[in-house]
């Protein structure tokens, strides 16, 4: 990195030092957090079109699935769901498989005509109706045990950095699968089958309230260690009289304290993530992955399977997605299915990757500080503007109210701008791609 590269990260640590001097550092280390997991997005974003030119906005499907698998794998399971429907879902599940492998090899083994389309009919017809015979009746009788605590099956009790890594393996089966169906579209068409396939997932999660409660959400994810708890800190002895040598309020020093564990741990993540992609990048992989982006049919007739590599370059951008994902569901201990908005946070993501340099991995995570930061601290930032152009104004001044109210607008006119600025200023984004 040159001094340019580094004088901008510093400008940006910088900004979350202001944040902690003029408005608390809980909110500026609760920010860096934040930064972090949009950062780990921003590359997974930067792998799928900054390596290979795909243009995938079903990016919000991968983190509510990273969010889903913290959910089914950190949270104790509730015995009562197993015992009322638990056996008889699994059961339904591996019905669904068995009909769709046997509807695909009727498809490929069969002559083409009206005996081979008759019996995908009986068999995806008939399967399905046997699926809902079986699967309707357990999913109401786990739904009915204690719907205001639980109401799903539950997890499996592990500790939540496993979370982690289960977040990235579900999000790479279903990008997989996504990306067997989709991947042959022209660039513009796999941008609306992703968008609508990020919808059917997130419409999935909130719908199946056997699955993870759906939009009655899940609270009280575990934390990665017993310690990370404030509660518990603050009737520790040790860290009370630790907290006093610095002078500091114990109530204080462990919100602090947590926040500071949890930014070491998304840090050691995202510097792992951020490690392999620059190898793979620099690899003769990352080459021919630059090359299929440049010059598709170029590729193809040096005898390079594109669609192959294009799979494959999906579902590791996917991984990288659903492990932000986990994480962040992690650090709010709160899975919330209504709040995946695919158009909006999608679009926050791809401007972070816009902005930082399309095709740099050090790009991305610039850009996924910077674009976060503002996001949170325009608003407040243009409230504390607007109060002072307006001072001189009357009370009861109707255009002093109307700018006033206008400061919830501050976040997405300063994203247009920023967009417009780079764009027009520094095309290839603030850290370009060599």
């Amino acid at each position: 990195m040159n001094i340019r590269n580094i004088l901008l990260f510093a400008v940006v640590f910088g900004l979350l030092v202001v944040v902690g001097y003029i408005q608390s550092w809980s909110v500026a280390f609760q920010l860096l957090n934040l930064c972090l997991i949009s950062a780990v997005m921003a590359l997974g974003v930067n792998i799928q079109w900054g390596y290979a030119g795909l243009f995938s906005v079903g990016t919000m499907g991968f983190v509510a699935l990273g969010g889903l698998a913290t959910v089914i794998t950190s949270m104790p399971p509730v015995h009562e769901a197993w015992a009322a429907g638990g056996a008889r879902v699994v059961l339904a599940l591996l019905l669904a498989v068995v009909v769709i492998v046997a509807a695909s090899q009727i498809w490929k083994r069969m002559a083409p005509g009206r005996k081979r389309n008759l019996s995908m009919i009986v068999v995806l017809v008939g399967g399905f109706f046997l699926y809902r015979y079986v699967f309707d009746p357990a999913v109401d009788a786990i739904e009915r045990v204690n719907p205001a605590g639980t109401g799903y099956l539950g997890g499996m009790g592990l500790p939540v950095l496993v979370s982690w890594g289960v977040g990235g393996l579900l999000a790479a089966g279903v990008a997989w699968v996504i990306g067997k169906i989709s991947l042959g579209l022209r660039s513009d068409y796999l941008a609306i089958a992703t968008l609508g396939i990020a919808e059917i997932i997130i419409s999935v999660i909130k719908n199946e309230d056997w699955l993870a409660r759906g939009v009655k959400n899940v609270n009280g994810i575990p934390r990665p260690f017993s310690f990370m708890y404030e509660v518990n800190l603050q009737g520790d002895p040790w860290f009370v009289s630790w907290a006093a040598s610095f002078g500091l309020d114990p109530v204080q020093a462990s919100s602090w304290f947590v926040k500071l564990i949890y930014a070491a741990l998304f840090t050691v993540v995202l510097l792992i993530i951020l490690w392999m992609s620059e190898k793979a990048l620099r690899s003769p992989w990352g080459r021919m992955m630059r090359a299929i982006r440049d010059n598709e049919e170029a590729a193809e007739a040096m005898g390079k399977d594109v669609t192959r590599r294009h799979l494959q370059v999906f579902i590791l951008g996917s991984a990288v997605l659903g492990i932000a994902g986990a994480m962040m569901t992690s650090l709010d201990g709160l899975f919330t299915p209504g709040t995946y908005n695919p158009l909006r946070f999608t679009f926050l993501i791809w401007v972070m990757v816009v902005v930082g340099g399309s095709g740099n991995n050090w790009g991305a995570v610039l850009g996924g500080f910077l674009i976060w930061f503002l996001w949170v601290e325009v608003e407040p930032m243009g409230k504390h503007l607007l109060d002072f152009v307006t001072a001189w104004m009357a009370d009861d001044s109707g255009l002093k109210k109307h700018l006033l109210e206008s400061a919830a607008h501050m976040r997405l006119l300063t994203m247009g701008i920023i967009l417009l600025l780079v764009l027009r200023f520094s095309p290839k984004g603030l850290i370009p791609e060599k």
